[in-house]
């Protein structure tokens, strides 16, 4: 009998983001490397498959939903076949560097990456707006962008942002 994981044993046997996804003292010159540069990060962990097809489909979904929020965050996200794990990677800007993913308040300080299996349609929004929730307070923004240790970052990001829908 051949045993298959569901997507919940899934996330737990793989967290949603680690350590070695979370860039500390990041600077990019423009968006696109921002993302790139995240996306390496999940290649790197083995969370995506083919850096370049995944890029691709980031800038596809980039055109289709504006991903700014509010507080200097800046959200990459794509639903992309070259994704095996659901996963976000974490930047961190270093200090006197933002970019400017295009929100009303100003440029981002810390920057996420969402990157989610071609086939998970509701879970990708799920994830979504469970991030968005989270992001939405002021206390997880400031911890994100003040905290020096990507265990410490990895950690908030798993335990404060609910994704057990997922």
């Amino acid at each position: 009998m051949t045993s298959t994981l569901s997507p919940a044993d899934d996330a737990d046997s793989h967290p949603i983001t680690t350590p070695e996804m979370v860039v500390l003292e990041f600077a990019a010159p423009s968006r696109n490397d921002a993302v790139a540069a995240l996306a390496a990060t999940l290649v790197e962990a083995s969370r995506v498959l083919d850096l370049d097809g995944f890029l691709s489909d980031v800038r596809s979904y980039e055109h289709q939903l504006a991903t700014a929020l509010p507080g200097g965050v800046g959200v990459a996200h794509a639903r992309s076949s070259h994704v095996v794990i659901p996963s976000i990677a974490v930047g961190v800007l270093g200090f006197g560097n933002s970019l400017d993913f295009g929100a009303r308040d100003g440029d981002a300080h810390v920057v996420l990456l969402l990157a989610t299996p071609a086939t998970s349609y509701s879970e990708h929004l799920t994830m979504l707006a469970a991030l968005a929730r989270s992001l939405a307070k002021d206390t997880f923004r400031e911890s994100l962008r003040r905290s020096h240790d990507p265990e410490v970052i990895a950690e908030l990001v798993n335990s404060t942002v609910d994704f057990s829908a997922v």
